[in-house]
């Protein structure tokens, strides 16, 4: 053997005692080995590519979407922060209705007919408090007159301004064709008029928008309902006893 092949030898076997002597070598010896991993632990994905594409488009989903929350968050706080100025700037009060006269044709309650056509004649007023704010009063204001659930007559307004502190006093007749009536509700209305004490009720739905200066909102709807007692159906009636309940939607 010459001088080389033992140092090779050597050098060989010393590695390998050295390898044996310290398993914890960070540096294995020159070989093939096989790697066991278990299956639970095996993810497969069909291109590196597209594991990607996966990826980014996720992340780009949720980003999306916090940016959309983030931007609703803000409006919706900016319009608290607006309605609340507007509020103590200008201190909206929804304006308030009473029913002062009221004429009545067409209740004939002891025909033979099954059928009425009502005609209510009304005074209504209406007062805008309000020091800075003027409505102005969109078509299609529709008034409907009722006993219980039955609509007797109903009619639509034209449209007009109120300004700032205001009352505006309007006529209007309300029209009723062929209503039929039930007999529970005749004699309702027949025991009423005999006690003197004929309950009613006004339902008054408009759509308006608020001037501000020289501004002028969205439609609201302007709303009263109205709890109106009357002595009798015929001719210029006695109001015994009225109420109503003023309101606003701010959307349509």
């Amino acid at each position: 053997m010459s001088s080389e092949e033992s140092a090779l030898n050597s050098q060989t076997t010393s590695s390998e005692e050295s390898t044996t002597s310290n398993p914890y070598n960070p540096f294995p010896a020159p070989g093939t080995y096989v790697i066991h991993v278990p299956q639970a632990h095996i993810y497969q994905c069909p291109e590196n590519g597209q594991c990607y594409t996966n990826y980014t488009r996720q992340k780009s989903r949720q980003s999306q979407c916090c940016c959309l929350i983030s931007v609703l968050f803000t409006l919706v706080v900016l319009l608290g922060i607006y309605a609340g100025v507007f509020y103590l700037i200008f201190r909206p009060e929804s304006p308030h209705y009473a029913i002062d006269h009221i004429d009545i044709k067409g209740m004939n309650l002891t025909s033979s007919l099954s059928t009425i056509s009502p005609e209510f004649s009304l005074t209504i007023k209406i007062d805008n408090g309000n020091d800075k704010i003027g409505m102005y009063y969109e078509n299609d204001i529709n008034v409907e007159i009722f006993y219980k659930d039955v609509m007797l007559s109903n009619c639509v307004m034209q449209a007009f301004y109120q300004p700032s502190n205001n009352m505006t006093v309007f006529q209007t007749v309300l029209k009723g064709n062929n209503v039929d009536l039930r007999r529970s509700d005749r004699r309702g209305l027949v025991n009423a008029v005999t006690k003197r004490s004929v309950p009613l009720s006004l339902k008054l739905r408009a759509p308006v928008k608020i001037k501000l200066g020289y501004i002028k909102t969205w439609k609201i709807r302007i709303k009263a309902d109205c709890d109106v007692t009357v002595d009798r159906l015929t001719g210029h009636v006695k109001i015994v006893h009225k109420h109503c309940n003023n309101g606003w939607d701010l959307w349509l």
